[in-house]
């Protein structure tokens, strides 16, 4: 293995913030065991790990768990990001995540159940990215602004926020359309965040929600 390449793609991740799963070097992360073990090490001796699920179109990094107390915890109290998001904007996050992502992850599951049967490699990553039928849908601003706007702080904290998780690439927007951006589906841990959205206060409203436009649908 070439010295040069595991620098090669840390530095790009470090420089980029996500690298698409079909570029020639994640590609080699994902089947490579001695490469990706050798990106791992290198990134754990700088406090970081390599973030990849095989439903994400991208690759990128984040801190590790051994060093986010060093990082968020220096001042007098815990920092929640490095962004510059309050809690909001973090909020708002969360949001998008359950109204993006879980739909499109129920739907990419249902497509992968007898799928990956017998599949024993320890990434389980190679594969392509879901089909087109399992991409995420957008969600109109308006309807967003209209839906959770009070309860996100108004109009203009939300246009700000939006502004905040488009540029670093949590979000993108199109015609006034939320779309997922390259690391929306890696933010959170699905098999964490997944149930707590689910079965928590954020589940009853997302549902809240969901009925009542189904009741104006029928109307």
């Amino acid at each position: 293995m070439g010295e040069q390449a595991p620098a090669n793609f840390i530095a790009r991740l470090l420089a980029e913030r996500h690298i698409p799963r079909a570029d020639a070097l994640a590609q080699r992360a994902l089947v490579d065991e001695g490469f990706r073990l050798e990106v791992e090490r290198r990134l754990e001796a700088c406090g970081l790990r390599l973030l990849d699920n095989p439903f994400a179109g991208h690759l990128a990094v984040a801190l590790s768990a051994t060093t986010e107390s060093a990082a968020f915890g220096n001042g007098d109290q815990w920092l929640s990001n490095n962004l510059g998001l309050q809690r909001d904007g973090v909020a708002l996050l969360v949001l998008l995540w359950a109204l993006i992502i879980l739909p499109k992850r129920e739907r990419q599951l249902s497509r992968d159940t007898g799928d990956t049967e017998g599949q024993g490699d320890m990434f389980g990553a190679a594969k392509p990215t879901p089909k087109a039928a399992d991409a995420s849908r957008g969600i109109p601003e308006n309807l967003l602004l209209d839906d959770y706007g009070k309860q996100l702080g108004g109009k203009t904290r939300v246009n700000m926020n939006l502004g905040i998780l488009s540029r670093v690439g949590f979000i993108e927007r199109r015609n006034k359309v939320i779309q997922e951006g390259p690391l929306l589906d890696l933010a959170f841990d699905y098999a964490q965040l997944a149930p707590r959205i689910i079965q928590g206060a954020l589940g009853e409203l997302l549902m809240t929600k969901r009925d009542a436009t189904n009741r104006e649908g029928e109307a």
